[in-house]
């Protein structure tokens, strides 16, 4: 298989034709943080957290680097004003509903977020979809989805597949970048209030 040859934060990196460059930088050591991906699921982009500067053909742009092909003669920059200033915006708006997150909270030193700065709306689901792709993609359960849309968006597992399925399982659980136990509750309220939205109890 064909390599591309492509420098990353100034070093010299090779990656196989077709990767991402968030793969090519994993496979150099060069750490971009994601809350969305996971080496088993395909692509989501969905957290926009992994987000790079890409220079390439003289032309420079912000591009979401799990999704985004790596090329011969490119020129990526994992940190600068501008990167870090969009994964500080995203970290400040995740943390309005994922207060108490450790991982949340760790992102949120590095880039100087502001955990306070929106009004909290404590659903602790940042909708990263983990749980939701891993059902269905690895275990091909499909005992969990999405519920409703847009700010309103949700997760919930579905009764009649989860009381089957998940408490044999639980491999979604640790996956959840805000807590397992978010996993948890909207597993027991699930099964115990079929047909109801499920949303963890808000925090004061």
């Amino acid at each position: 298989m064909s390599e591309v040859l492509l420098q990353i934060d100034g070093k010299e990196v090779r990656a196989t034709e077709g990767a991402s460059i968030l793969e090519a930088a994993c496979a150099a050591d060069v750490f971009i943080p994601t809350l969305c991906h996971h080496e088993k699921l395909e692509p989501h982009g969905g957290c926009r957290l992994c987000m790079v500067e890409v220079e390439e053909h003289g032309r420079s742009k912000l591009v979401v680097s799990c999704i985004y092909p790596a090329a011969n003669d490119q020129v990526v920059t994992t940190r600068s004003e501008q990167v870090d200033r969009i994964r500080k915006m995203i970290l400040e708006l995740l943390l309005a509903h994922a207060p108490d997150s450790e991982t949340l909270l760790e992102l949120g030193r590095e880039y100087g977020a502001d955990r306070n700065r929106f009004d909290k709306e404590a659903s602790f689901c940042i909708n990263c979809g983990l749980c939701v792709r891993y059902c269905a993609e690895v275990k091909k359960a499909d005992a969990v989805g999405f519920l409703d849309r847009g700010t309103r968006r949700d997760i919930s597992f579905i009764p009649e597949i989860a009381a089957r399925e998940c408490w044999q399982c639980k491999e979604c659980f640790p996956l959840c970048p805000t807590s397992a136990l978010q996993a948890a509750y909207v597993l027991v309220s699930s099964l115990a209030f079929p047909g109801a939205r499920h949303q963890a109890p808000s925090e004061c």
